[in-house]
């Protein structure tokens, strides 16, 4: 089964787009300074607690140019994991839900 005409008509549109794309996604690299990692990078503890402390560091990063979200350069993947830890698991994603029951009355029918 062929797909709508609409969904070919802007595959083909997109289409000369991706190599576009894909040329300036090359372009892209990180700073010297991030490659290598001194004994003071930050590392997993530190991205747990960054991502712990995010919402107050996003809202003091809107006033203070000296405070940012994110460290960089970093350790790589050990930082990032413990960043989305401390967001997820410790930080703001980590609200408890309550759960509501509801009875049903079997001779009123609610």
């Amino acid at each position: 089964m062929a797909p709508p005409i609409h969904a070919r008509a802007v595959r083909t549109r997109l289409a000369p787009l991706l190599p576009a794309v894909v040329l300036l996604a090359g372009c892209a690299r990180q700073a010297a300074s991030a490659i290598t990692h001194d004994p003071g990078t930050p590392g997993f503890l530190l991205g747990l607690w960054h991502g712990f402390i995010f919402p107050v560091a996003w809202v003091l990063s809107l006033f203070l140019p000296d405070v940012a979200v994110y460290a960089v350069p970093n350790n790589g993947g050990w930082y990032d994991f413990g960043y989305f830890l401390g967001i997820v698991v410790f930080g703001v994603g980590a609200r408890k839900t309550k759960t509501v029951t509801v009875y049903v009355d079997r001779w009123r029918g609610r």
